[in-house]
């Protein structure tokens, strides 16, 4: 998962509350950083999606592969 697809699954699953979730919610697996601070500090962005997602309560069935892009038509 790359910066870019983190960002949008965020969108996706929090919409409005996206920016503050990512900005002040701590996430104890990501040693008391936030999803904003641990991204600054090189974190991969599929780790902090599913802590983001485990501290929220996000189904598993809507955790993996969110985010990314669809693939391209030819």
């Amino acid at each position: 998962m790359r910066r870019s697809e983190f960002l949008r699954a965020v969108d996706a699953e929090f919409g409005g509350r996206a920016s503050s979730l990512v900005s002040d919610l701590v996430l104890k697996p990501l040693d008391g950083r936030t999803a904003a601070e641990a991204l600054d500090a090189g974190v991969s962005p599929r780790d902090i999606w599913l802590a983001l997602c485990a501290e929220a309560d996000v189904p598993l069935e809507r955790r993996h592969g969110a985010g990314r892009l669809e693939p391209r038509r030819h």
